[in-house]
């Protein structure tokens, strides 16, 4: 006997989830309008490329993908253990920080549950708590993108479990000063575990800032995602991790799956974080081509929220998405704010200053030919 495919009823969660929409890769731009050269300045990636020594890393232990992946990923736990001064017990490595974002939704909310989320910023955090029926509570930014400490201390309930912070935000590249992380950490029920996003702290150039890793050495229930696809230049073979007392690490632990981390991410995340002239001339990059697109953007009478990550978030007004549209058929990728509610806006990441010129450039006609 046939069965109707439609008689099989997804979970009612999924009514309310909205799944993570990417930037547009390179070679589907180039198929879809003919274009032989595009430049990508949309997905925040290092327009430098990946570390050099993990390249040669990947290649050394290419003939052992026959083999199963370290399941503890040992190695790469001792470098990251080493290089924050935590201990391995404090370290869990993940399939790039969405991975994480994920397992600590399922080790910790139950449906019902609230996690607080300022907003605008990345929609993982929110996809999270959704997909255990819990429930987001999105407290909005200051006008200037500002974080409000006490609106989301206000925001707690019985119900709260997780408060998010990404800092620097996406897409607005704000961040929360040191003072503020403590005294939210400090005001806050310590049964709230509070997740810090630094995947864009290397970027970050002004003091006093915390990437919370201090925190977790005090022992505050407070988790610190970091990633190796900013920085590091791996985004292609996704690997985070996350920091926090020993005790949170291993509830995480107890919903992994094993061989989450594959070999190759494993080999080259251990070598790239060992690659301190790759950091930094990838910061260095980034400080000095993000003062040149202000300078750039101001030139061009166009308005920019101050950034601290590798992005700048730029306001264009109504036109905002015809602006995107034009740039994406001269070439130039970049993200439409629609996605984070901010329509007359668009995010740019910082590429080379060859691209940060062509960037410019082509934006100057497109604002002329729309009358911006």
């Amino acid at each position: 006997m046939q069965t109707n495919q439609h008689e099989v009823q997804p979970r009612k969660a999924l009514e309310q989830m909205k799944p993570y929409s990417p930037g547009k890769p390179i070679w589907e731009v180039q198929r879809e309008l003919g274009l032989d050269r595009v430049i990508k300045l949309a997905s925040n990636e290092n327009p430098l490329g990946p570390s050099p020594k993990a390249l040669e890393a990947i290649q050394a232990v290419l003939t052992d993908l026959h083999r199963y992946p370290d399941a503890q990923t040992i190695d790469l736990k001792h470098a990251i253990a080493g290089h924050y001064d935590l201990s391995t017990e404090q370290v869990i490595v993940t399939n790039g920080g969405d991975e994480l974002i994920t397992l600590v939704s399922e080790a910790f909310l139950d449906a019902g549950d609230e996690i607080i989320v300022p907003g605008p910023t990345f929609s993982e955090y929110e996809f999270g708590a959704q997909l255990m029926g819990a429930k987001a509570i999105t407290v909005p930014l200051t006008e200037d993108f500002a974080f409000d400490t006490q609106a989301i201390l206000t925001a707690v309930t019985e119900r709260t479990k997780l408060v998010y912070i990404c800092s620097p935000n996406n897409p607005t590249g704000t961040i929360l000063t040191y003072s503020e992380l403590k005294q939210l950490l400090d005001a806050l029920p310590k049964r709230i575990l509070v997740v810090l996003d630094a995947a864009y702290s290397h970027f970050v150039s002004v003091e006093p800032y915390s990437d919370g890793i201090s925190f977790v050495r005090e022992g505050y229930p407070l988790l610190v995602l970091k990633t190796f696809s900013k920085i590091y230049g791996l985004a292609g073979i996704r690997v985070g991790f996350g920091a926090a007392p020993q005790p949170i690490i291993q509830s995480i632990l107890q919903v992994k799956e094993p061989f989450n981390v594959n070999t190759l991410a494993q080999a080259a995340a251990v070598a790239a974080i060992a690659d301190e002239g790759h950091v930094i001339r990838s910061r260095e990059l980034v400080v000095r081509e993000r003062e040149r697109l202000y300078a750039g953007f101001r030139q061009l009478g166009v308005e920019y929220t101050e950034s601290m990550s590798n992005f700048v978030l730029v306001r264009l007004g109504l036109k905002a998405e015809d602006v995107y549209g034009q740039l994406m058929t001269r070439g130039i990728i970049v993200r439409y704010g629609k996605i984070w509610g901010l329509p007359e806006h668009i995010r740019i990441s910082i590429g080379t200053p060859e691209e940060n010129d062509s960037l410019l450039s082509v934006l100057s006609d497109v604002l002329v030919k729309l009358n911006v």
